[in-house]
């Protein structure tokens, strides 16, 4: 599907962690949302607390569902527009003004399509012969061309089109593709290998139709004549040029780890980092991104772009390993950095290397505490592929780097653990958020996420002490951390796991009444086992609700060198769930059973 799809629909998720720190210091207390909001959903909830022995209203309806101490949590239907909401409690009144506009595209009044949605958006480049589409957003029955390249392309009108939902719809079960309001075009055609290019000129008409003069009295009889109607001429805001074929442009990546990415904007999924030093032919380019031969995207700043005279290649001959303390590392020697991919499952490690062409014949690979067998196969014509089968012990994780022109692949040993205690474990806890700047999610009265994740996340650490592990926090106060400052920590400590606590909130689009429990986000695959061990040992000993399991690309759950878990451990925006979250016994109980948790899957996961 053009990428114009994919990008239709922009949700207002919007978070809970952007309110004042105030606690709840009246009777009648909104946390959320604020006194002037904007949405796109067709609800909103409004948290807050009150007290419990008098009834609470929003515009004159009564809140029936109340916890014993009175928070609220209603949901109430909103209308295109502004909404104003007014929350009552005897004398006690708060009023907030929502405004909820449409979730896809719409024409604004008195405009016949919408000027950003016209493409390109910024400049591109691209090779001779290669597709390039043309996309647009407008009312129905407009005629559509553009003029770029010497030629004209008229554009289609997408008349069953639907928009995606954003990412997060998943968490609240409101994923489904919606109907668009307004009407997607497109239509393609290819670099010309001559001829001036730069920005397309789009032209929108309408169809006229008229009699011809001296139209007998009898209009049925005769045949209309058909004319456009110009509304508009505009420039796309972007140029698309011609790709030089002659030198090549080579990128050499410049970042630890360059973020590679399925195409050219962070709106696109991430895909195997590219090791600092890695080398790629420059295929395509498009603002600040840039395509890589072997497929993958990487923004410009990440790289330092030169000529050459011929695209980055490299065949490989053998391969060894040895091992080092806690990793084997597996060298390829190439003769320059190509491009690589890692797809894991749960017995496997495939390694894919780009831009290469395979002349093994021999490998040698010393006994190892983690790999079974390596496998590898040509894949015609430009790739060499290395399987790993592993043992039947857990995954600990791997990491990446060149040595001049050889991949080191290190995969990381299992740890050797006391029985039945951590010893010899290091785990790094991550409170979540973390500062008057950052305050996550708020509950009912106003409590930040900040302060239960840092209460919890210190009550953990002294239960797995207890058990015998060194513990590394990422914080122990209120600190100003982004996610890249806790991924370096753990980046630098290679822990032997990495918990990140949180407790969480929904879009406004949720049941936060209804909804409530214990939930675990991994991404990589040597932490899915942790993530749903801890999941269902923590739902089964607590008796707490299950909000489920999720792969999710969070900056916390994306390092390789660990099995790194998020841990969303209950609904701060829940009445109910919200008395058990702050309930000192209960985060005791809580810290213990994670512990115990923990110990209990380290023992499994390093049986022989």
């Amino acid at each position: 599907m053009p990428k114009l799809m994919s990008s239709l629909l922009v949700g207002s998720l919007s978070s809970l962690s952007v309110m004042t720190p105030a606690f709840a210091d009246a009777a009648l207390f909104l946390a959320y949302p604020p006194e002037v909001h904007q949405t796109t959903s067709d609800r909103i909830f409004l948290i807050g607390t009150a007290n419990p022995d008098q009834p609470v209203l929003v515009n004159g309806e009564p809140i029936v569902d109340r916890s014993e101490s009175g928070h609220f949590a209603p949901t109430v239907p909103l209308s295109i527009g502004a909404n104003t909401l007014t929350l009552t409690q005897g004398e006690a009144s708060v009023t907030v003004q929502v405004t909820r506009v449409a979730a896809t595209p719409t024409i604004p009044p008195g405009s016949i399509f919408l000027l950003d949605s016209i493409t390109p958006q910024v400049d591109i480049a691209k090779p001779t012969g290669e597709q390039v589409c043309f996309q647009a957003i407008a009312l129905p029955d407009i005629a559509i061309s553009v003029a770029w390249g010497g030629t004209e392309t008229l554009l289609a009108p997408m008349t069953e089109a639907v928009a995606l939902p954003p990412n997060s719809a998943v968490l609240t079960a409101q994923n489904a593709p919606v109907p668009i309001a307004a009407t997607p075009y497109i239509g393609c055609t290819v670099v010309p290998s001559t001829g001036q290019l730069g920005r397309p000129t789009y032209t929108l008409e309408r169809t006229v139709q008229s009699l011809p003069p001296n139209t007998p009295s009898d209009p049925v009889l005769t045949n209309p004549l058909t004319s456009r109607d110009a509304l508009a001429v505009v420039e796309a805001p972007g140029a698309i040029e011609r790709l030089p074929d002659r030198p090549f442009k080579t990128a050499i990546v410049t970042a630890a780890a360059g973020v590679a990415r399925t195409g050219p904007s962070t709106s696109y999924s991430r895909i195997t980092p590219l090791p600092q030093g890695t080398r790629a032919q420059v295929t395509a380019m498009e603002g600040d991104w840039l395509r890589l031969e072997y497929g993958g995207w990487i923004r410009a700043s990440e790289t330092d772009v030169i000529d050459a005279q011929a695209p980055p290649q490299s065949i490989i001959r053998s391969v060894t390993s040895r091992q080092v303390p806690g990793w084997t590392e597996v060298r390829f020697p190439l003769q320059t950095p190509v491009p690589i991919t890692i797809d894991q499952t749960t017995e496997t490690l495939t390694l894919t290397l780009h831009n290469t062409t395979p002349q093994t014949d021999t490998i040698y690979l010393a006994a190892d505490p983690v790999i079974k067998r390596l496998d590898w196969t040509p894949v015609l014509p430009d790739k060499a592929q290395y399987r790993f089968q592993l043992k039947p012990n857990q995954q600990w994780g791997y990491k990446t780097r060149y040595e001049g022109t050889t991949l080191v692949l290190s995969l990381r040993h299992p740890p050797v653990l006391a029985n039945n205690s951590l010893a010899g474990s290091v785990i790094l806890i991550d409170p979540g958020h973390g500062s008057e700047n950052d305050l996550g999610a708020r509950g009912p009265n106003g409590y930040p996420e900040k302060d239960v994740n840092l209460v919890v996340s210190k009550l953990l650490q002294e239960a797995l002490v207890a058990r015998g592990a060194r513990v590394v926090m990422t914080r122990e106060g209120d600190d100003d951390l982004f996610p890249r400052d806790r991924v370096d920590i753990i980046h630098a400590e290679e822990p032997t796991l990495a918990l990140s606590i949180h407790y969480n909130a929904l879009p406004d689009a949720g049941d936060a009444l209804n909804t409530a429990g214990i939930g675990m986000f991994w991404y990589n695959a040597q932490a899915h086992s942790l993530a749903q061990f801890l999941h269902d040992d923590l739902v089964t000993r607590l008796n707490r609700p299950s909000y489920g399991v999720y792969w999710n690309n969070l900056a916390l759950t994306r390092p390789t060198v660990t099995p790194s878990v998020l841990l969303e451990l209950g609904f701060m925006i829940n009445p109910y769930e919200f008395e058990w979250i702050t309930d000192p016994d209960s985060q005791q109980q809580l810290a213990d059973a994670l512990a115990d948790a923990v110990v209990t899957w380290m023992q499994q996961a390093t049986e022989p």
